[in-house]
């Protein structure tokens, strides 16, 4: 067939709509004004972000809410430097996402040109697959692969750099199929494997975790552990793949974990681990498991071939994406007996008693009043985000997550996220509420997105919990170097007064009794609110105080 010619930039826009994007984060530059060109006439909206690594956040967000690719756009050098920061939150957690650059020519390739870089080269450790369109031929076939590319396996970022000439190019050339999720489904022998291996287990559990789950597999998986009347726990920052009140849950594997949970994995003579990687913070710092060899025995689902004895050798591994065994797990056979029979509601048991203290920290602005008013007032499927701090303590202990999909948090461990990925899931589930946490130092690190909710009507809620420092930082300052504090103080704005100022609505909190109504009046309001909480510093931790952290310390000390 016979097609128009058509320049690099609209073949590229053509392409994106061809395989389903449904939005574009992006901040502007002159080195892709082709294809910025060609979405005016797209009905792929666009959002103008203020900051590439905002931007690309962004699209993160939307790829781990959707499991669909993200889609940023930005330019080169810059542009490009800055948007790696939601490319690494990509790639550690696993999320689908394709990050567009522009570039130089191609006839002043390695005379350093005006913001020169070899991505190939700047992403390699950090993206899945990193290309430069060198034809605008080729702009189809290399969009089809990266969306392919960033999907499969373990999915992941994938970065295609624009020669500024190539988007101008004319070329002849016909679109291919949409792209379409390729699943890998466990075998029979396998799943008869692992029945036999759950029928001589004593004192098993589950742990979910990673990307590529559905609704679908979700439950599916609730249905298999309510007959096999098994503990389920969930991965750091994926408290969402599994009902929190649901009889067998057991908490989540991650930051501050239940000691009784650890103590339960730690004990576990069978550990089935779908879709996660049971990385550095989840098996806290690689004790729960031994590696190379787990004492327990362990069973490793996922996607990707290359995670299967990467850092564990499993027992049995299951090369599957979790939708996929999800769906064969129904079809198993629970033992006659089951041995472990009251485990699982011993393990909800103590999860119900770590997530329902409500620990009294210094200061007017109880947190643990705050999460009480939240758990009482908000709905199931609010969707929460925050990024890195102390903060993210109280949201991810003492919120029971519900619904699939409700959770965005960087398993990274990148500050500045909670803000752009707010932006991005209210613009992906626009009837749905949206929650950022954030601390005050984590929010400056994409506060001016701010900026870019308010332009789009995303109306968000922000609720920042200010203590005047880097929180996380000065525990560990005072654990280790007790009375030096260094680099973690912060001076910080009149963030309700910012709110205001951007056009939306802002409000301080200084006491407990405040927050509800101020949440309210912020969720009424239909723009994007800003709740600036004053907390204590003192009120370091859910469990301890500034002053008790630095006096244990020098206890320590003393005793040394």
């Amino acid at each position: 067939m016979t097609t128009a010619a058509r320049t690099g930039g609209r073949l590229l826009v053509e392409a994106l709509e061809r395989h389903g994007a449904e939005r574009v984060f992006c901040v502007p530059g002159e080195s892709y004004l082709a294809v910025l060109d060609a979405l005016c006439d797209a009905a792929v909206p666009v959002t103008v972000c203020r900051q590439e690594g905002g931007a690309a956040m962004m699209a993160e967000a939307w790829g781990k809410l959707t499991g669909r690719p993200g889609i940023c756009m930005v330019t080169r050098g810059p542009g490009a430097a800055n948007a790696a920061a939601g490319v690494h939150v990509a790639q550690q957690d696993s999320t689908p996402m394709i990050l567009f650059v522009g570039q130089i020519e191609r006839s002043m390739r390695g005379r350093d040109a005006f913001q020169e870089v070899d991505y190939r080269q700047m992403f390699a450790g950090m993206a899945k697959w990193v290309a430069e369109i060198d034809s605008a031929e080729r702009v189809p076939e290399l969009v089809s692969r990266a969306f392919h590319v960033a999907t499969s396996g373990r999915p992941g970022p994938v970065v295609l750099a624009l020669p500024e000439d190539m988007l101008v190019e004319t070329a002849s050339v016909a679109q291919p199929a949409p792209w379409r999720q390729v699943e890998t489904h466990p075998g029979l022998t396998l799943m008869a494997e692992l029945q036999k291996r759950l029928w001589a287990a004593e004192r098993p559990i589950a742990i979910l975790g990673g990307s590529r789950w559905t609704a679908g597999a979700v439950a599916a998986f609730t249905r298999f552990s309510e007959r096999f009347d098994l503990p389920v726990a969930c991965s750091f920052r994926r408290q969402a793949l599994f009902d929190n009140l649901h009889r067998n849950y057991a908490g989540d594997v991650g930051i501050g974990i239940n000691p009784k949970l650890a103590a339960r994995i730690k004990a576990a003579d069978l550990v089935l681990l779908v879709g996660g990687r049971l990385s550095e913070i989840a098996s806290q710092s690689y004790t729960l498991l031994a590696v190379p060899e787990p004492e327990q025995a362990l069973v490793h689902v996922h996607a990707d071939a290359e995670e299967l004895g990467r850092v564990y050798r499993p027992t049995l591994a299951v090369h599957a994406s979790p939708a996929a065994f999800c769906k064969a797990a129904e079809g198993l056979q629970p033992p006659a007996e089951i041995r472990w029979a009251g485990a699982a509601a011993d393990a909800h048991a103590d999860y119900l008693d770590w997530s329902g203290a409500r620990p009294q920290t210094p200061g007017a602005l109880q947190m643990a009043g705050v999460m009480d008013w939240i758990e009482a007032n908000l709905p199931e499927d609010a969707i929460f985000t925050n990024g890195a701090g102390n903060y993210a303590t109280w949201l991810h202990r003492f919120r029971r997550f519900r619904r699939f999909a409700t959770q965005l948090a960087p398993t990274s461990g990148s500050m500045g996220y909670g803000l752009p990925a707010a932006v991005a899931a209210r613009l992906a589930r626009p009837d749905s509420l949206v929650v950022c946490f954030a601390g005050d130092g984590c929010l400056q690190m994409t506060l001016q997105e701010f900026g870019t909710a308010c332009q789009e009507g995303a109306a968000i809620v922000v609720v920042v919990v200010d203590n005047g420092m880097y929180g996380t930082i000065r525990m560990h300052q005072e654990r280790t170097y007790p009375g030096r504090p260094s680099a973690t103080t912060l001076v910080n704005p009149d963030f309700a007064a910012l709110a205001r100022a951007y056009g939306g609505h802002g409000e301080t909190v200084e006491t407990t009794a405040d927050f509800g109504p101020a949440f309210e009046r912020a969720r009424a309001s239909g723009r994007p609110a800003m709740l600036h909480l004053k907390l204590d510093p003192e009120a370091l931790t859910p469990t301890a105080s500034l002053s008790q952290i630095r006096a244990a310390a020098q206890a320590r000390a003393g005793a040394g």
